[in-house]
């Protein structure tokens, strides 16, 4: 039995459980997440005149603190408790206060049975369980590493090599010997021929290369390497030459995680690099702001520039261009015929400044041209993945006149190509997620049903579970992306276990302590995103425009609203308008409140003005509520609402505009994965105010460089932003102060040099580690097929049937 439960049930706090459960059979709920459980704990405490404990004084409050959720049934309740960071315990609770542990099965059953879906009579419903396919691999065992998968997998590999050398030195010698480039051999040539003999070798031209002076460029003594059996890709001169076989030597004689990882980065392994993000608009101008856009087509963007920086500064280290090597990025997108002025049409776009980084939009086949033809939404998108991934197979490999080293899927349905793709050509796959829509809609599988013919989220549940099982490694940008908070579940940590009644259910959907899951934060783009301060990199006539867009300017077609007094400080925000993001939450938390109207204004930049300017459902609803907000509240005068679509060099100079006049902004967004707006505000030298759900609670240091608010809180949020004007009118150092260690903490942490250079480590790392471990996936990937072919793609056809008349 749980140990909370027992210590309750074992103490003088068993009476203070019994009616705490008769408080809650009086409640209308009959299933109450964390914090329905935590206020009706409250109230109890209210009620009974006692104070309301802290879990550590109190047996009852430490159990109802790790209860995440609890479900009423007859007499019976359900307990979901969460002791420890991705763990989860189930008990039943009677009437008579006996508790019993229940299955996950049971469980799922139990949810089931709640919405009304539970037909044992009828037979038993699809089970989904990955756990067999971890079994055979390394499973990191303490929660604070999940998320170094890299660090744990370096480790497990040099144990391997310390225990049993002869068989894994006979893998890193055949490893070496599979690099080429364009036909052309890398690394070891024929002349070594066993791994004893590479030991040899290795000492050899070691030797050899100490004689020689250190900055002596590689091509000048190629050819007497090439003799003691080695190829290009050690060094770009002397020095780094030997160096490099220096590393080698030490993994060879003495293997450790440091030394392994230092010499799998050095492997010239990653020329061609695909970053697919299939869906909705994705170009350089005039898509931000539209619907599906943001922070992703921002984040792929800037990925691709520094991963084509690194990839050839990696090149010249490993004195590969004299072989005439050109890395290769290319984002993979959908063409949209109908581009409503964008690039969106043109298949091949080159990313500004790069040499070789590329947009690929291959089309969608013809189909209903009212669909095939314009932007499809994300949610919409699933029946087309398949082909589209068949064609753009075809295409990549006449681009790269090969197979690309690395594919990395963005947002499920780009992980799900990625899926496709990297099971085609035999290639590693690693996914990043950015946002997993499970757990930013509530109760989303357990009413999938009902909510299927807007979102299909039955498709993307299944599109999720096949991608992330599949890939080699994921990214995540935080650690609670993968397994939450002490008292939040992840967004990888909700896949472990659900229910999809009447379709499925997932006893085990994913190993989160799999070392494949790895934190790697962003960076943000310094070209255009750098504090208000650097006067001398601004353009004063942009400063001019900009402020006198976001103030003054009386423009119907694109700004509602005119300030009564343009120079009260800014509450500035920048987002799409949807229902997660919450600018509409920010308009009703400042109208509800009369002191903040009096201290500041309201400047929101936010997608489209009118609801028949947009082809999305839920930006039209929140056009339409943001106009009766605005009424509501009286907020003429008061709040500025700019349907603007910025260029990147404009969005960076409107967050310094507004640190010009000394604002502040909030991200007021129900759930954020990271929050590439947050580090854009941060880094320009805004005071940022910014969701506790999600990413923001890593990059953010509560009141030290910002503050979390809780969006679903109005009066507390709009207390907190008051407070901190307040303060900086009391003392305007304190607004300096948040400033500058805003930027600081962008500069020291999240940096796009950081970023590639470790994100190409985990490919070079997952590649050998795939390779040496001969781990046979195919089992894994064979049941990832099945679950493709028999459920996923069934229901994308019955979508596309509905396509043929839009």
């Amino acid at each position: 039995m749980s140990e909370l439960i027992q210590a309750v049930l074992e103490s003088e706090e068993k009476n203070d459980l019994r009616a705490f459960i008769s408080e809650l059979r009086q409640q209308e709920k009959n299933y109450l997440l964390r914090n329905d459980i935590l206020q009706v704990y409250g109230e109890y405490c209210a009620k009974h005149g006692q104070p309301e404990k802290s879990d550590k004084l109190s047996l009852l409050g430490k159990l109802l603190y790790y209860t995440q959720e609890i479900i009423q049934e007859d007499s019976n309740f359900c307990f979901i408790i969460r002791p420890y960071i991705a763990s989860q315990e189930v008990y039943r609770i009677t009437a008579d206060l006996s508790a019993e542990a229940m299955t996950v099965q049971e469980l799922l059953d139990l949810r089931d049975r709640l919405v009304n879906k539970y037909h044992p009579n009828e037979g038993d419903l699809l089970e989904l369980d990955f756990g067999p396919f971890y079994d055979y691999t390394p499973v990191i065992r303490d929660p604070k590493n999940i998320g170094k998968g890299v660090q744990y997998l370096n480790r497990y590999l040099s144990s391997k090599l310390f225990q049993d050398p002869k068989q894994w030195l006979e893998s890193l010698f055949n490893f070496l010997r599979l690099h080429q480039y364009n036909g052309i051999q890398l690394l070891i040539n024929n002349r070594i021929q066993s791994q004893q003999q590479l030991s040899q070798q290795v000492k050899k031209a070691i030797a050899f290369v100490n004689e020689r002076p250190s900055d002596e460029p590689y091509d000048d003594f190629r050819f007497q390497l090439q003799t003691m059996g080695f190829e290009p890709g050690w060094g770009n001169t002397a020095q780094r030459v030997q160096e490099t076989l220096n590393i080698l030597d030490e993994l060879i004689d003495s293997p450790a995680p440091q030394i392994l990882e230092e010499f799998i980065s050095r492997v010239p392994m990653i020329f061609r690099i695909v970053l697919v993000s299939a869906h909705g608009w994705f170009g350089q101008e005039g898509v931000l702001g539209r619907p599906d856009t943001g922070g992703q087509v921002v984040y792929v963007l800037d990925q691709a520039r520094n991963l084509e920086k690194q990839l050839q500064e990696d090149v010249l280290l490993a004195g590969l261009e004299g072989l005439n090597v050109q890395p290769k990025v290319i984002i993979l997108s959908r063409l949209i015929p109908n581009s409503d002025g964008t690039l969106c049409n043109e298949r091949l776009e080159k990313v500004y400044g790069t040499d070789n980084a590329w947009i690929l939009r291959v089309p969608l086949r013809d189909f209903n041209p009212n669909m095939t033809q314009n932007w499809i939404s994300r949610f919409e998108f699933w029946p087309y993945l398949e082909t589209f991934a068949i064609d753009s197979e075809r295409e990549l490999l006449a681009e790269f006149q090969g197979k690309p080293d690395l594919i990395v899927g963005n947002y499920t349905d780009g992980n799900l190509v990625a899926f496709l793709l990297a099971r085609r050509m035999k290639v590693t796959q690693c996914n990043i997620a950015h946002a997993l829509e499970k757990s930013k809609y509530l109760f989303s599988n357990l009413y999938w049903q009902d909510l299927e013919d807007k979102y299909h989220f039955s498709l993307q549940f299944t599109a999720d579970l096949i991608a992330m099982n599949a890939a080699n490694f994921v990214v995540s940008s935080t650690y609670q992306e993968i397994v939450g908070t002490p008292d939040s579940v992840g967004q990888y940590e909700s896949y472990k276990c659900f229910t999809m009644p009447e379709l499925y259910h997932v006893v085990n959907g994913i190993e989160l302590f799999s070392p494949k899951f790895n934190v790697v934060p962003p960076g943000v783009n310094e070209s255009y995103y750098f504090p208000y301060t650097k006067t001398e990199e601004r353009v004063e006539s942009d400063r001019l425009r900009l402020a006198e867009m976001l103030f003054t300017l009386e423009d119907s077609s694109q700004i509602f609203g005119k300030l009564d007094d343009p120079n009260k400080r800014p509450i500035f925000s920048m987002a799409r308008l949807d229902r997660i993001k919450n600018l509409t939450g920010l308009a009703e938390c400042f109208g509800q409140n009369k002191d903040l109207q009096e201290h500041c204004n309201l400047i929101l930049v936010a997608g489209k003005l009118r609801t028949e300017e947009s082809d999305d459902n839920e930006e039209r609803d929140e056009i339409i509520k943001l106009y009766h907000i605005i009424d509501e509240y009286n907020l003429h005068g008061k709040i500025r609402w700019l349907g603007v679509r910025l260029s990147k060099s404009d969005s960076g100079e409107i967050y310094r505009v507004i640190a010009d006049h000394q604002g502040i902004f909030v991200q007021p967004a129900l759930f954020e994965a990271f929050g590439l707006t947050i580090l854009e505000s941060m880094i320009s030298g805004l005071p940022t105010f910014a969701t506790q759900f999600g990413g923001p609670l890593e990059i953010i240091q509560d009141k030290v460089n910002g503050f979390y608010i809780n969006p679903t809180n109005l009066a507390e949020t709009a207390t907190k932003i008051l407070d901190f004007v307040t303060k900086c009118e009391q003392n305007p150092d304190y607004w300096q102060t948040i400033s500058q260690k805003a930027i600081n903490r962008v500069y020291t942490t999240y940096t796009w040099k950081i970023h590639t250079t470790k994100l190409l480590s985990l490919a070079r790392i997952y590649g050998f580690w795939n390779f040496t471990s001969q781990e046979n996936r195919e089992d894994l990937l064979r049941y990832l097929e099945a679950l493709f072919y028999l459920i996923y793609k069934p229901r994308a056809q019955q979508l596309l049937e509905q396509h043929k008349y839009r």
